[in-house]
């Protein structure tokens, strides 16, 4: 008896199988699972819509568009797109639309001798109870919208003229005379040095420093010039006497960065003790705190809020008031340190420089704007823009990119040169700047040198042509 049971089981599953395997076929089997072809009424109107497209500037609007019969003989009039034009083709249009979907707006015809904004048109496509719905493709009837991206204005490549040797350690920082007659560089070899901007001849050698200098301002309201480096000092150098006439104590651990504030008598520093520290230049007292979670790296200031313009090792840019010492917003956008930041000259723009990407973002709200058009696979050190719209990136790799400000197109990858004697490993650039035409750039390398650029002059858009190609997927962060 129990063997008999097993017997009906072993039956009953058996058919359970194969009926659910039959179920299965019936339902997945490659005739009823098959998608319907569409049908030639869809294929027409696709073709249609795509004449009209490429060729709608061609022919006069008022005329309708034949196509080609391959089942017969005749020729059936276009009822698939209806355009403006002139007045007699109103009626055409009406009956037209009354038994019509309209789909969107399509691209505007081309005018070829008209140079101004061109009209709009409009897709129409007959009732759905013509065909079916199912078989309708959207997507070869969707609008193409153009690229919004702006078109980068053309830049002369920059090239080095000049390689300036005197310093003994890495070169950290450098600064420009308000002036343009000289610049100062600061080095790890614990000094400052002044060169003449015309001719390169190094000038003055001022020694201080018990660290290397890694921040340095001249001040163009005052005769005055402003160091930081990593023995935790900050010094005003009279540059009448030049010589130290104060020194700012506060910072518990080296000082990475220095900015003078345009139109007040303040002195901004941050470091490795994660606070930007505001001094009044007289009196070397500290005003305020401004505190980080890390190490902050860039500071940038302003005479309009947001006055000072914090970068940090926690990846984060913060707004200050400086009224009241307080933040006024933080911008978390990049991931990794924000190591470098510059202000536009003119524009109300800012860019910040990470490891990740190269962000410029608007004042004074700090909104996004875009980021730049390529990676530079570095740690980018340096950051500086001139008025020309030309902004240039140095990495830690011996990297030198040139970009276009308004686009963030990069029209240009210069590769320094170690001098002899070093190691390749020395290549890294650490400082940028333009002088204060923006026709001079120089750069601040671990090779111990001091380069010089400017634009070629013998380079023309057809020597030089601008390769530029907008970007597919605009990334909102």
């Amino acid at each position: 008896m129990i063997a008999l049971n097993r017997e009906v089981e072993t039956q009953s599953l058996k058919k359970l199988s194969l009926k659910s395997v039959r179920r299965a076929r019936e339902i997945f089997s490659p005739v009823h699972g098959q998608f319907p072809q569409p049908d030639p009424e869809s294929k027409r109107i696709r073709l249609c819509h795509k004449i009209q497209v490429a060729f709608g500037g061609v022919e006069p609007a008022s005329k309708p568009t034949r196509i080609a019969d391959h089942n017969s003989e005749k020729t059936a009039p276009l009822k698939a797109l209806a355009l403006p034009g002139p007045k007699g083709s109103k009626e055409l249009r009406k009956s037209a639309t009354e038994k019509a979907l309209v789909v969107g707006p399509t691209l505007p015809p081309r005018d070829l001798n008209n140079t101004g904004n061109p009209g709009k048109s409009t897709a129409i496509l007959p009732a759905p109870g013509s065909f079916s719905e199912r078989n309708l493709s959207t997507a070869a009837l969707m609008e193409r919208m153009p690229s919004r991206w702006p078109r980068p204005e053309w830049h002369a490549p920059w090239k080095n003229y000049r390689v300036l040797q005197g310093h003994l350690g890495w070169v950290r920082s450098v600064a420009f005379d308000p002036s343009n007659e000289w610049f100062c560089t600061g080095s790890a070899d614990r000094t400052i040095k002044i060169w003449d901007v015309a001719t390169g001849v190094l000038k003055l050698t001022l020694a201080g420093h018990i660290g290397q200098v890694r921040g340095l301002a001249v001040s163009n309201r005052h005769t005055y010039m402003f160091s930081a480096g990593d023995d935790k000092q900050v010094k005003c150098w009279d540059l009448e006497q030049n010589k130290v006439i104060r020194s700012y104590h506060g910072h518990l651990h080296g000082v990475y960065c220095l900015a003078l504030h345009p139109t007040l008598d303040v002195v901004l520093t941050g470091g490795r003790d994660s606070v930007c520290r505001v001094w009044d230049i007289r009196t070397k007292m500290q005003i305020f705190v401004l505190p980080h979670d890390s190490d902050v790296f860039s500071v940038l200031a302003r005479p309009t809020d947001p006055q000072v313009i914090t970068g940090s090792h926690d990846s984060t840019i913060k707004f200050w008031d400086l009224r009241y010492g307080k933040s006024m917003a933080t911008i978390t956008n990049h991931k990794k340190t924000v190591r470098a930041m510059a202000l536009h000259p003119k524009e109300n723009d800012f860019v910040s420089a990470s490891a990740d990407n190269i962000k410029k973002f608007s004042l004074p709200k700090g909104e996004f704007c875009h980021n730049m058009l390529s990676l530079q696979r570095d740690i980018i050190n340096a950051v500086a823009v001139n008025e020309d719209g030309v902004m240039v990136t140095g990495g830690d790799k011996g990297g030198l990119w040139f970009w276009d400000w308004k686009s963030g197109h990069n029209f240009q990858r210069a590769e320094t040169i170690v001098q002899p004697g070093s190691l390749e490993s020395e290549a890294g650039i650490y400082a940028a700047c333009y002088d204060q035409t923006g026709s001079r750039l120089v750069t601040c390398e671990g090779d111990k040198t001091i380069k010089m650029w400017k634009e070629d002059e013998d380079a023309t858009p057809e020597t030089h042509p601008l390769n530029f190609k907008p970007p597919k997927e605009i990334r909102r962060f």
